[in-house]
């Protein structure tokens, strides 16, 4: 780990910066915490149906009588837990599909990336229903189909990243001197790699939240009684003229949650592409 971090400067960030990170770091806690705290979000009790809110239930209850805020804690623990899985998975085969076609080239690159134009062909999501038909619905098959329609992108970035790195000197110079291709690739290739796998991930967790979100609101992710931010959605969408606050309040979670995560993607970015940071720099010289 050493030699991956090894080169990169502690940030400088500005004041912002720490209250973003700060409320990612809340918002990773209470995600972490939720099955420990004193709160079931699958108690029902139609005695409350639509509550008003109260000391015992802080936003109130839903329609069959359910703590809208427990089901918010416990819908952000499903849908992050389901994307930090995502983000892992993605990460994983991406990364191996990429050096192998960078790094190795010929009959396994030009395979692999007919592979990868194919699910560029589609949109995404257009292609996450079209998985989602085959395999089923289920919070196990979302996840699996967003896997499936993203890990395209970020091999063909790792791959344009290997195979920038393999004509530099210093790779010439250690393939000279002996080493084989795995100590090329952990010492000289992976950093490279590895940095720019973790600003696509975090630049792109916001998008694929908004993915798990929607595909749960049509009915194909977490199934009831699950609480997940998109099908309290959309199990709120009948009373929406009387009772509009529950559907705004998952619909508030995952819009500050996107954007959270959209501005942390900056940052990262900022501090890990020197190059991005100083074209920003002298823009606003």
């Amino acid at each position: 780990m050493k030699r991956i971090f090894g080169r990169l400067q502690i940030p400088c960030f500005h004041n912002y910066a720490y209250v973003i990170f700060g409320m990612l770091f809340a918002l990773t806690l209470l995600v972490f915490c939720a099955p420990l705290l004193p709160l079931d979000p699958l108690s029902t009790d139609l005695s409350k149906k639509f509550a008003a809110p109260s000391l015992e239930h802080w936003l109130g209850c839903d329609h069959l009588g359910r703590d809208v805020l427990s089901r918010l804690i416990f819908g952000a623990h499903t849908s992050l837990v389901s994307l930090l899985i995502i983000s892992s998975c993605i990460a994983v085969f991406s990364f191996v599909v990429g050096i192998v076609a960078g790094f190795k080239g010929g009959i396994f690159d030009s395979v692999l990336m007919r592979i990868c134009d194919v699910f560029f062909v589609f949109p995404t999501f257009i292609l996450a229903l079209f998985f989602i038909g085959i395999l089923g619905v289920g919070i196990e098959n979302v996840i699996l189909s967003i896997v499936l329609t993203h890990w395209a992108w970020y091999a063909r970035v790792v791959r344009s990243i290997v195979l920038e790195m393999r004509t530099k000197g210093f790779v010439q110079a250690a393939r000279a001197q002996g080493f084989g291709d795995f100590y090329i690739m952990r010492v000289h290739i992976f950093p490279a790699v590895f940095a720019q796998m973790i600003i696509l991930l975090t630049l792109d967790l916001g998008h694929m939240l908004l993915h798990i979100a929607a595909l749960s609101f049509l009915g194909l992710g977490v199934q009831a009684p699950t609480p997940e931010w998109g099908i309290m959605i959309a199990d709120s969408a009948p009373y929406i003229m009387e009772y509009p606050e529950l559907m705004l309040l998952p619909g508030v979670c995952i819009f500050l949650t996107v954007a959270l995560f959209n501005t942390a993607g900056e940052i990262v970015r900022d501090w890990l592409d020197p190059e991005e940071n100083l074209k920003r720099s002298e823009f606003y010289v």
